[in-house]
C-alpha cells in the first residue's frame, strides 16, 4: 500500500518539475509569437500556476479524503486514537 502512495507522490514531483519548465518555454513562445512582453508573460504565467496550485490543492484535499476512507473501511488505527488508547493504557496502569 505504501508503494502506491510514493509512486503518486513521485509522479507528482515529476510533474511540478515538467510544469515549471513547460511554464518557462511558455512564456518564451509569447514573446516570440505574439510579441507580448516579458512582463505580461510573467504575470499571465503566475496566474496560470496560482490556478495549478488551487487545483493541486483540491486534488490533495479529495485524495486525502479517500486515503481516509480506505483507511477506515479496513479497519486501520489512526495515530490519534492509538496515541489515546496508549495514555488510557498509561493511566490505568498508574492506578494499580
Amino acid at each position: 500500500m505504501f508503494e502506491i502512495f510514493e509512486k503518486a507522490f513521485l509522479s507528482g514531483l515529476g510533474a511540478i518539475a515538467m510544469t515549471q519548465k513547460m511554464g518557462e518555454e511558455f512564456v518564451k513562445d509569447l514573446k516570440e509569437k505574439y510579441k507580448v512582453s516579458e512582463e505580461e508573460g510573467k504575470a499571465f504565467l503566475d496566474k496560470m500556476q496560482t490556478m495549478a496550485k488551487e487545483s493541486r490543492q483540491k486534488v490533495s484535499d479529495l485524495a486525502e479524503q479517500e486515503v481516509k476512507k480506505v483507511v477506515d473501511k479496513i479497519g486501520l488505527v489512526s495515530r490519534e486514537d492509538y496515541d489515546k488508547l496508549l495514555k488510557r493504557i498509561e493511566e490505568l496502569e498508574n492506578r494499580q
